[in-house]
């Protein structure tokens, strides 16, 4: 597998994965903010992260946005379901109603720059090509990969 061939540059580091939901573990269906339950599960991606989550050194986090803060519930719901790996204290889900509709890129940056990053290789997969720019450009010592990295 191509991440995990990847992380092994890193073995001897601690290091933090910061998983989006949306697109890359959950279907993204346009237009659908709501229904989570509903959303199908991506399973290549999620037997993928299954197996990283086993590596020692690895320690899995979701950072999903939601518009309305109902939606939290709603997505941890699902990854109660679907990805019960991703530990309860790893879930990192901002809403955009608590957070006066902030552009999610933003609230990802901001979330990502307050990370302590000591002796720590931070890594985060996302689908989304503006998230991963404004990261890039905001955001320093932080890996990025779009989530094709979880399919071969």
């Amino acid at each position: 597998m191509y991440l995990k061939e990847e992380l092994k540059k890193y073995e001897n580091n601690k290091i933090d994965i910061y998983v989006d939901m949306d697109g890359v573990i959950a279907d993204y269906n346009v237009g659908v903010a709501y229904d989570y339950d509903k959303k199908r599960p991506l399973y290549t991606s999620l037997e993928k992260l299954e197996e990283i989550s086993k590596l020692p050194n690895v320690t899995l986090h979701i950072l999903s946005i939601t518009r309305m803060t109902a939606g939290r519930e709603e997505k941890n719901i699902w990854l109660d379901k679907y990805a019960p790996f991703f530990l309860k204290e790893n879930r990192n889900i901002i809403s955009r109603e608590e957070n006066n509709f902030e552009e999610s890129s933003n609230l990802k940056v901001n979330y990502l720059k307050k990370l302590d990053k000591d002796n720590k290789i931070i890594i985060l997969i996302d689908d989304d090509p503006l998230i991963l720019h404004t990261v890039r450009k905001e955001v320093k010592d932080i890996i990025l990969y779009k989530d094709t990295v979880l399919v071969d």
